[in-house]
């Protein structure tokens, strides 16, 4: 019965994923690649802003409103922005239309966004 729940759990986080790219034009321009380095690219991010959250906010007692850790707050959001630019204008080295970069580049943060609920 378990093994039956994994492969439940793989095929409905990696399924819709699988049809999304082989439906759309992204696998006739081979942009698996591209789409894999962005996941990899958004992880990185994630990573980073785990760490700058831990090491530079505060755990407060009280449920006050500190305006001090907001604020220290609004830069680490950023760095999720910085990673797409970088995915966006980096890491495809064919020439493919913005379309089809936004959309390989979607998918893979969109898919290891997904694997860190699952």
């Amino acid at each position: 019965m378990t093994i039956f729940h994994f492969f439940n759990c793989a095929i409905l986080t990696f399924g819709p994923h699988a049809v999304y790219y082989s439906a759309t034009p992204l696998s006739e321009y081979d942009t698996l690649d591209t789409s894999v380095k962005a996941a990899f690219v958004y992880l990185g991010t994630t990573f980073v802003k785990l760490v700058c959250l831990a090491t530079f906010l505060q755990v407060s007692e009280n449920d006050g409103f500190d305006p001090y850790q907001e604020l220290l707050k609004a830069p680490i959001g950023f760095i999720d922005a910085a990673g797409l630019y970088f995915a966006l204008t980096q890491l495809t080295h064919r020439n493919i239309s913005q379309n089809h970069k936004f959309q390989a580049v979607g998918l893979g943060c969109y898919h290891a966004g997904m694997q860190q609920i699952v």
